[in-house]
């Protein structure tokens, strides 16, 4: 697979990083954003819902001092490929997005690499240490809980947080007619919601945000779905057989337990026995709005 770059657009970019739209598989291309020290040590950095690579632009640019640093789209989300949604529910589960994310690091040159990810990103990286555990030697998750544990600890009326999660986990047509009749007012719901930081989100990257996610309903409703069924699959296979993460785990969340009532270090536990576990004080978008606090977080995990 031979990546190539493609030109710049006019949506905002991380400094210093060049744009390349690389091939992973079954004819789906990602577009990911590179750069940094080609032979320093990899990461590789996953983003979240609503958002685009985008999002770890501060981080990205510290890292990248002593790093080669990759930020891709998922597929289905920015200027990543959008595949339409196979019967079997396969196209979107973290299985297939995982496999993206080696392929990706492998087309790139790097057959080993740190993974980060936020919200749907760690997700996917979750599952890449699962299923790659020889491919990924860190990993760091940003403010969610396993599939598995995240269905089980939303009931009774504290689930309503998570109103979006059951909306698209329902068949294929409602929810992509309700999210298309206003884009921009379900997205920007979150958001405006998720963000505690004042000016963590700059006009021009909330902007950059909708628009990707616009013109991306279909196959975000797909991925959102696909977690409700194909990854609740897999991740059920993992805890009867007892599979774990492998490599050190660094978690950073907001204190979901005190809010919902449950002990989130320890669902993280169960999977990552070498975990180190922190809470942070920010909002959701906490690459964007504590930047500082994320990026040394990594950086202490890779000394791990």
């Amino acid at each position: 697979m031979n990546p190539s770059t493609h030109s710049a657009s006019t949506a905002p970019r991380i400094e210093g990083f060049a744009q390349h739209r690389v091939p992973v598989a079954d004819g789906v291309h990602l577009n990911a954003a590179v750069g940094g020290d080609p032979a320093a040590a990899p990461v590789v950095l996953l983003h979240g819902f609503p958002q685009t690579h985008l999002m770890w632009r501060h981080v990205a640019a510290d890292l990248a001092a002593d790093h080669a640093v990759i930020v891709p789209d998922l597929r289905g989300y920015g200027a990543s490929d959008k595949p339409a949604e196979a019967a079997d529910g396969q196209t979107y589960a973290k299985r297939t997005m995982a496999a993206d994310v080696v392929a990706l690091a492998r087309a790139l040159g790097h057959e080993r690499f740190a993974l980060a990810g936020h919200d749907r990103g760690a997700l996917v990286a979750i599952r890449a240490g699962l299923d790659h555990p020889d491919a990924v030697t860190h990993l760091a998750s940003l403010d969610v809980v396993p599939t598995l544990d995240m269905w089980d600890v939303l009931r009774g009326t504290s689930a309503a947080v998570g109103f979006h999660l059951y909306l698209m986990a329902q068949p294929p047509g409602l929810p992509e007619r309700m999210i298309a009749a206003d884009p921009d007012g379900f997205f920007g719901h979150f958001l405006d919601l998720w963000a505690k930081a004042p000016g963590a989100l700059p006009a021009d990257v909330r902007a950059a945000y909708l628009t990707a996610c616009r013109a991306a309903v279909p196959s975000i409703v797909a991925d959102f779905r696909a977690s409700s069924f194909a990854d609740v699959e897999h991740d059920t296979a993992d805890r009867v057989a007892g599979r774990r993460l492998r490599m050190p785990v660094t978690v950073l969340q907001q204190d979901w337990g005190a809010a919902l009532g449950f002990d989130a270090a320890g669902l993280w536990r169960a999977w990552a026995p070498d975990l180190d576990h922190r809470t942070v004080d920010c909002g959701h978008f906490m690459a964007e709005e504590s930047p500082a606090t994320v990026t040394e977080a990594i950086r202490e995990l890779l000394r791990r």
